[in-house]
């Protein structure tokens, strides 16, 4: 099938699974997951109507940048693990950051945005099961608390909302406990109307999940497989 057929695919999906649970298929955003994917790939993503892509890498993204930075509408986020020193960079091409897993990160973020003149819209990466292969801030860390108190008094980012990678499972409904963790805490978090931190935004579910992260309350889905196909091994 074609990209153009496989985005239809996913949004029929989308759709599907939205009205299981009453929701609007237009609330749940399409994130075409671009990393490794050649720049006129990602165009035909584009000329099927798709508009919110994630890379991995910074690197990989600039380089890619000459052939796709005329579409002026699409929106980039790095949704991979942000190292500090790349931090400037992630802010200067990228037009969110959907990993923040430190204050430090955010800070240095905060203080590339603050030299650019602009506000960073910002995802909390949680992770959301223990795994040490994983980045995120783990659920029970006292680093949590530490990041929703920095973040607060940062004045050139802007938090969104939470993003999370559960364990993987071969059958998507073993998602679902974990996908409903990160509602849960999404919830408390909006409770507390944090200054600066607002939680509009549930970025989880990929290729083979999403029905199931939909069903659970996710406002993004990040899908790459199910658009370009498999991506050849490292």
């Amino acid at each position: 099938m074609s990209i153009a057929e496989n985005v239809a695919r996913v949004r029929e999906l989308i759709a599907t699974a939205a009205g299981r649970v009453g929701r609007n298929p237009a609330s749940i955003t399409l994130m075409a997951v671009s990393k490794t994917v050649e720049p006129e790939r990602v165009l035909q993503a584009y000329a099927a109507g798709v508009r919110t892509f994630g890379e991995n890498r910074v690197q990989e993204f600039q380089e890619k940048l000459p052939a796709i930075s005329h579409l002026k509408d699409a929106e980039w986020h790095l949704i991979g693990h942000l190292q500090t020193n790349k931090a400037r960079k992630a802010t200067e091409i990228f037009n969110a950051v959907d990993s923040v897993d430190s204050l430090r990160l955010a800070e240095k973020l905060d203080q590339a945005a603050a030299t650019l003149g602009k506000t960073l819209p910002v995802l909390i990466e949680i992770n959301v099961g223990g795994e040490e292969t994983k980045s995120g801030v783990p659920l029970d860390s006292p680093g949590l608390e530490e990041l929703l108190r920095g973040v607060a008094r940062l004045e050139h980012l802007h938090v969104r909302g939470l993003m999370a990678v559960p364990p993987f499972a071969e059958n998507p409904g073993a998602t679902r406990p974990y996908f409903r963790l990160l509602r849960d805490l999404r919830d408390q978090i909006a409770q507390r109307r944090l200054p600066g931190v607002a939680m509009d935004v549930l970025s989880m579910g990929m290729s083979h999940d999403f029905e199931v992260a939909i069903e659970e309350g996710s406002t993004c889905v990040r899908v790459g497989t199910a658009i370009f196909g498999e991506r050849p091994k490292p």
